[in-house]
């Protein structure tokens, strides 16, 4: 899987012009059909159809499922959904009201949450390493109430190093689709070990 901009048609016209690497190998990647279709849903519940463009490398073969930044691997909801529900429980707020506020369903509010304060501390690690990488002088962010809030703050002053770093490209970014394109997808990846897929501009 390859993390990629929000706009099907500049992704294809990358394709085109062989100017999307190989995660594996660096070789080009190339069209090669589609994976399956997801449906997804945005903030008041509106729902849309992602058929995911997939690719193949010229030179060592593998296929590559190519994922929007607005979008987490196998989970239903967009990125910005997640991360509405992320940063309230890093203010303090439990998952029935959060999923209240959003309109969804109390177990899964509560599976996400779950599932990122598992991955806390690796996240606030990796996250906060990016931000170093990405700034040669970065503010970093101190203590905060909780290991869940601690790694909200990493991803969030992360994703403003990402638009310092390449500017009005990637300034309609929210936080939560600079985080997915940073872990490939996988922000919210079973167990607790972080990888840090991408940390060059994906777009």
């Amino acid at each position: 899987m390859l993390t990629v901009g929000k706009d099907a048609a500049e992704v294809e016209g990358l394709l085109v012009a062989g100017r999307l690497g190989c995660p594996e190998c660096g070789g080009r990647l190339r069209g090669w059909g589609h994976a399956r279709p997801r449906v997804l849903r945005e903030a008041g519940g509106i729902g849309w159809r992602l058929v995911p463009r997939r690719a193949r490398c010229g030179a060592c073969g593998r296929t590559h499922v190519l994922l929007p930044v607005s979008v987490l691997a196998r989970r239903a909801d967009v990125a910005g959904v997640i991360g509405v529900a992320l940063a309230g429980a890093a203010a303090g707020l439990g998952h029935r009201r959060i999923a209240e506020r959003l309109g969804r369903p109390a177990a899964t509010v509560r599976g996400w949450l779950r599932r990122f304060a598992l991955r806390a501390g690796g996240l606030r690690s990796a996250f906060t390493a990016v931000l170093c990488q990405l700034d040669p002088d970065p503010l970093l962010p101190g203590p905060a109430r909780s290991p869940v809030a601690d790694a909200v703050a990493a991803i969030v002053a992360t994703a403003a190093a990402v638009v310092r770093r390449w500017g009005c490209g990637v300034v309609a970014l929210s936080p939560w689709e600079a985080a997915a394109a940073v872990t490939g997808g996988w922000l919210l990846a079973p167990g607790t070990a972080v990888e840090v897929i991408n940390t060059s501009c994906p777009w």
